[in-house]
């Protein structure tokens, strides 16, 4: 038992964290003359090692997920979730999910094609939620930072916030708060797809790299940045005092901080680093990446044009209150471990 845990860490911190890296990153820049123990270097040393591990490890899970992906193309995806009923169709649209698109804009437009396909509404908002909050990608991340145990429990509760949100739109029956061009709509996502070699998959992954590389590097610029500014310029006590257990609303102004944001999963994990790093809670943290990687602005405004505002008003009130409930449970289980 001992060796699997030390065969487990080994591959957490140094795998997935590549602890090995910042050695390395740190020992090339001293080398260089730069003091890694300054502000200036520290921020540097943090902002050069976050870029290139988070990159790495953003082109190895596209390129992954892309590939499991090109099983699921969104006709396949209607045939499957049109094969399950009532709360079995929601935990199956929100597993779907976690293998379709990286952030809420890109899920939207499935979305709209399902909707417009006929699936049941419920259903899909579960997909919705789960396709931005919960991913693969978000999984593996999770565990370089926070461990095994707390990344699983957080894809749990993410899912788990995706079937209740779409099993209580199903129950209150708002089909006719869906503007009215979708639900004319018919068989939108029904077109027929060729079957794919593995040459045409791994080139369909290799084109999803590049593709959305180019789409989510720059925020994984300003994420990091951020996360420099807050690891190395920003007093311990101050992050202490509004995100730390002094705080009892520091969930709530985290949700209220990250929904007008727009970011994915990989430009939120340098700060939640440096914020956990800094003494915030954990619960706290996962709070903000939930609502900037499933309420940013931009993702509200494109579902606007799909839903009438009592639909969208409902969902925004179903993310919110999950994802402070979560934050909640999360610092609940922090404090009672401490």
């Amino acid at each position: 038992m001992h060796m699997i845990k030390s065969v487990w860490d080994f591959f957490q911190n140094e795998v997935l964290g590549m602890r090995w890296l910042n050695a390395v990153l740190g020992r090339g820049l001293s080398a260089l003359g730069l003091d890694t123990a300054s502000r200036w270097g520290g921020s540097f040393q943090f902002f050069l090692y976050d870029v290139v591990k988070i990159t790495l490890l953003l082109c190895f899970l596209i390129f992954v997920i892309s590939y499991i992906q090109s099983f699921f193309p969104p006709e396949r995806s209607k045939r499957i979730l049109g094969r399950f009923r009532g709360i079995g169709a929601n935990i199956i649209a929100a597993l779907l999910g976690t293998v379709t698109p990286f952030c809420s804009c890109s899920s939207i437009p499935l979305f709209i094609g399902f909707t417009s396909a006929g699936l049941p509404l419920g259903v899909t908002f579960s997909f919705l939620i789960s396709s931005p909050m919960v991913d693969l990608g978000s999984l593996v991340l999770l565990m370089s930072i926070f461990g095994a145990k707390i990344a699983v429990v957080y894809v749990i509760v993410g899912l788990a916030i995706a079937v209740a949100g779409g099993t209580l739109i199903e129950k209150l029956h708002m089909e006719n708060h869906v503007e009215e061009f979708i639900r004319r709509a018919k068989g939108g996502v029904d077109i027929a797809s060729p079957s794919l070699t593995v040459k045409d998959r791994l080139i369909y992954a290799k084109d999803q790299v590049v593709g959305t590389f180019k789409k989510v590097f720059p925020y994984i610029l300003i994420g990091v940045g951020i996360g420099a500014v807050i690891h190395n310029w920003i007093p311990e006590s101050w992050i202490q005092n509004i995100l730390g257990s002094k705080n009892p609303f520091g969930v709530i102004l985290a949700v209220l901080v990250g929904v007008p944001m727009y970011a994915d999963i990989f430009g939120t994990i340098p700060v939640a680093e440096a914020l956990l790093a800094k003494g915030a809670q954990l619960g706290t943290i996962l709070s903000f990446m939930m609502a900037v990687t499933t309420l940013s602005l931009p993702s509200i405004i494109m579902l606007r044009k799909a839903v009438k505002p009592r639909l969208l008003g409902l969902f925004i009130a179903i993310c919110t209150i999950g994802i402070v409930i979560v934050g909640y449970f999360f610092n609940a289980i922090q404090y009672l471990l401490v």
